[in-house]
């Protein structure tokens, strides 16, 4: 058996509760994880309110997409790891919890810099942000990128890794203090969108991409901000998902318009992007490059609190459950 964060009933963080549970049945393809640290992030809220319901064949009340630990468990048809080793997962659910199955194809080694706590905070943002800013985005250096909510786990990776790759970043925050927090990430062009509008700060900006998380208002704001050719990356819509398109404005600047979710793809899916982040971003974080900057860490046990810290939006990095 195994102690495990159950969502009781759909509600507020009050609903979550440590229970008893017994530990997942390792498939074939699968590696069994001692969960040492998992991250927490918004679909896990919205997860735990009722509103995001999790894959089908995945554990329904137990929220947790990101985990990190090690090994004990291989299944027979697995070749990629072994016992003992050092891995940090994308998991569709089950993440807040002692023990987890995963697919091998979704584990990535962690390097010997990195601890459980920091490794933790990586996969889903690691994930989403390959995937969306440099494969369907397709970023290449010197172009103008911009991300919404820069200080959070999205926006701290997107941040970061865009630097890295050398394009000019800019990014939205809300409060002087994530300024200064992104700044240090390597944006270069902030606005603190409680007391600017980004729009009017950079009409000429002309962005090559836009990664949003917020949708409503913000959908034409970000069509009016892209340059020519301008690609606009949608992974949330958190203001509202229904928006206005100008098809005239879209066919004059040959707009790219694209969009994607993680959770659902297929596991051949998620085998190739932990490759291609095995292969492009490993090396960033062997040499210290990249970090996951770190909000504040929680034992799994109080895992209201950390709900309570993400819904506050209070916050700057990941946050993080410790078992």
């Amino acid at each position: 058996m195994m102690q495990a964060v159950v969502i009781t009933e759909p509600g507020g963080p009050e609903v979550l509760q440590v229970q008893e549970r017994t530990i997942p049945f390792l498939g074939k393809d699968e590696v069994l994880i001692t969960v040492h640290a998992a991250g927490v992030n918004r679909p896990d809220v919205f997860q735990r309110r009722g509103n995001y319901p999790a894959p089908v064949g995945t554990v329904a009340d137990i929220p947790g997409l990101e985990v990190a630990g090690v090994v004990v468990a291989v299944g027979e048809d697995c070749r990629s790891f072994e016992a003992g080793d050092r891995v940090m997962a994308l998991v569709a659910g089950g993440g807040y919890a002692q023990y987890v199955a995963v697919d091998c194809g979704s584990c990535i080694r962690i390097p010997d810099n990195l601890s459980f706590t920091e490794a933790a905070g990586m996969p889903e943002t690691l994930f989403t942000v390959w995937h969306n800013v440099f494969e369907r985005g397709r970023l290449t250096r010197g172009e103008r990128f911009l991300v919404h909510g820069g200080a959070g786990g999205i926006g701290s990776t997107a941040i970061q890794l865009a630097h890295l790759f050398a394009a000019e970043v800019f990014t939205t925050v809300g409060g002087t203090d994530k300024v200064t927090f992104v700044r240090s990430l390597g944006a270069s062009h902030i606005v603190n969108y409680k007391e600017s509008d980004f729009e009017e700060s950079w009409n000429s900006g002309s962005m090559d991409v836009i990664l949003d998380s917020i949708g409503g208002t913000y959908f034409e704001k970000n069509i009016n901000l892209l340059a020519e050719e301008g690609r606009l990356v949608v992974i949330n819509a958190m203001q509202g998902a229904k928006v206005e398109l100008n098809l005239i404005k879209m066919m004059q600047k040959r707009i790219h318009l694209t969009g994607s979710t993680l959770r659902n793809r297929s596991l051949e899916f998620k085998k190739q992007l932990a490759d291609a982040i095995s292969q492009n971003v490993l090396p960033l974080i062997e040499t210290g490059a990249y970090k996951t900057p770190i909000a504040e860490v929680f034992s799994y046990k109080d895992a209201r609190y950390a709900h309570e810290l993400m819904e506050s939006r209070a916050f700057s990095g990941k946050i993080i459950l410790a078992f």
